[in-house]
């Protein structure tokens, strides 16, 4: 045999199993840790962090050195990729999709206002989105829908009086308590209670609530907008929101019968 401190003598037939034994004697060497007594080698994945973080730290040093040198310093961004190559090699394309879109932040959750419009646009109660909600995270294992407070908070955000504002000048036979989006629509009308026809709404929405509601909706968008034409130095504020002439294309917007007190629309 030719390989250097081998001189066995073969027969010609057997050489090829004779050499593939050293090519993998020379492989092993490479690459598998010899176990010199001792306790077992537990599989990567099945240690605690901790060890984990110990036994591949030789490797984390040399990823570091690379990022540094190739990649600005982003080690996540060379783990990521490496780890995405790997699934992809092994045609885990799903897993690997799923795992992209968890790192550029559009993950499987919805968003709480998502959610809340779900459930109203299907006319679940709260208890049946619960069921669902808990089926769903238990199915999956990922939250998927937000749990029911997370919809509330985000509701209250849709709630007339969450935005205090004020009107200058005030306006006339109008409250000024911003916390008031919701007014009785009955309060004009001389009727005693039997008198009202059956599907006369109760309650008016101050329009004025609404429009504070929709301006800040809009908020992120108008800053945008002020970046673009260069208005940097007045972002943070304070604004003054002058409504002109209110142009509505909405038709009659007063609900039927109750001509309720005068509110600014």
């Amino acid at each position: 045999c030719p390989v250097k401190e081998c001189d066995e003598e073969i027969l010609h037939g057997k050489y090829g199993q004779h050499l593939s034994s050293h090519k993998e004697m020379k492989d092993g060497e490479l690459y598998s840790y010899i176990n010199k007594g001792g306790r077992p080698r537990q599989h990567l994945l099945s240690l605690t962090r901790r060890a984990q973080k110990h036994r591949l730290r030789e490797l984390k040093r040399q990823v570091k050195a690379f990022a540094e040198k190739e990649e600005g310093g982003d080690i996540k961004a060379v783990c990521m990729t490496l780890f995405l190559l790997a699934l992809r090699a092994k045609n885990e394309h799903k897993q690997a999709d799923e795992l992209e879109a968890i790192m550029q932040g559009r993950g499987s959750g919805l968003h709480p206002a998502v959610c809340l419009a779900i459930r109203i646009n299907t006319f679940l109660s709260c208890s049946q989105y619960h069921k669902m909600y808990r089926t769903v995270k238990a199915v999956t294992g990922r939250q998927i829908f937000q749990p029911l407070h997370s919809l509330r908070t985000a509701e209250k955000a849709l709630l007339p009086g969450y935005h205090p504002f004020e009107w200058k000048p005030p306006l006339k036979n109008v409250s000024t308590n911003t916390e008031v989006g919701i007014i009785d629509g009955l309060s004009g009308l001389p009727l005693s209670i039997d008198d009202y026809p059956v599907d006369t709404i109760a309650k008016r929405f101050r329009y004025d609530a609404a429009l504070v509601c929709a301006l800040k909706d809009m908020e992120e968008e108008i800053l945008e907008g002020m970046k673009e034409k260069n208005l940097d130095d007045y972002l943070n504020g304070p604004f003054t929101v002058v409504v002109k002439e209110s142009c509505d294309g909405m038709g009659d917007v007063s609900e039927k019968h109750g001509s309720g007190p005068a509110v600014p629309e």
